[in-house]
């Protein structure tokens, strides 16, 4: 339920409609108009949600953070957009290229919406597998990190599809302060770091909020979906034809392709 107004969720209507044709016709717009463009970060989510409805099916939710310890901010991903290990991305909807590494968790048990908040331990049990994964960076605006944050969250927070590759076993055991990953694109490593990303490694911080105050938001989480937990190599800028792959020291790796 939004606190908006009426006429609020009208311009934020538009706002959605408008990002949603350039999405689909791969044609760029510097920015926002500047009456529909959203001024909070429920503005921007109630556009998120709009436009999810456009896309059909909930395949998961992207959630990350500014810091370890800052309030988490999360975003819906259409199960349309999902792929495989070493899945093809083509087409006019992928015109940035941009990729980022990242660890993904795949939901095996419905953690429902309930007055009482779920527990780490009863959200640990709900994990099913923990997968590297490929997130696509895409968006109606020219350069989404350039813009105000508010736009670049209202539109789908960048995202542009998502691959994963095989479960790992064990996940439970890696020190992921100490995890390491590689960015390799069309052979040559574009970024190499270690316990980068910007959110921290408790995944299950995230996963917590996911479940809890962002159930607001998603009804609940549900068996099957996956939540991928934030960027290990911040943005990196590919070409129409790259071959993407991405390389953890214990998480596995993963890989696509765009043409």
């Amino acid at each position: 339920m939004s606190n908006l107004s009426a006429a609020r969720e009208d311009v934020l209507f538009r706002t959605a409609d408008f990002l949603l044709d350039h999405r689909r016709t791969g044609e760029p717009v510097a920015g926002l108009p500047e009456e529909q463009r959203p001024a909070t970060e429920e503005e921007a989510f109630f556009v998120q949600d709009t436009m999810m409805r456009a896309y059909g099916e909930i395949g998961g939710w992207k959630i990350g953070a500014r810091t370890p310890d800052g309030v988490p901010f999360f975003a819906p991903m259409p199960a349309l957009w999902m792929g495989l290990n070493g899945t093809l991305f083509r087409g006019p909807m992928h015109r940035l290229h941009g990729v980022e590494a990242e660890i993904a968790f795949q939901v095996a048990k419905d953690l429902p919406r309930r007055a009482e908040p779920y527990t780490r331990d009863e959200v640990l049990a709900a994990i099913g597998t923990c997968h590297p994964a490929i997130e696509i960076i895409e968006s109606a605006l020219t350069d989404p990190l350039a813009a105000p944050r508010e736009s670049m969250l209202a539109d789908m927070q960048m995202h542009g599809g998502f691959v994963t590759g095989p479960a790992m076993q064990e996940w439970r055991e890696v020190d992921w302060q100490q995890e390491g990953v590689h960015l390799i694109i069309d052979g040559s490593v574009r970024v190499e770091s270690v316990a980068s990303n910007p959110g921290g490694t408790d995944f299950l911080r995230l996963l917590t909020y996911l479940a809890n105050e962002g159930a607001a938001r998603t009804g609940g989480l549900h068996a099957g979906q996956w939540v991928t937990t934030g960027s290990w190599t911040g943005v990196t800028w590919a070409t129409a034809s790259a071959q993407v792959l991405v390389e953890f020291d214990h998480a596995g790796t993963v890989s696509m392709q765009f043409a």
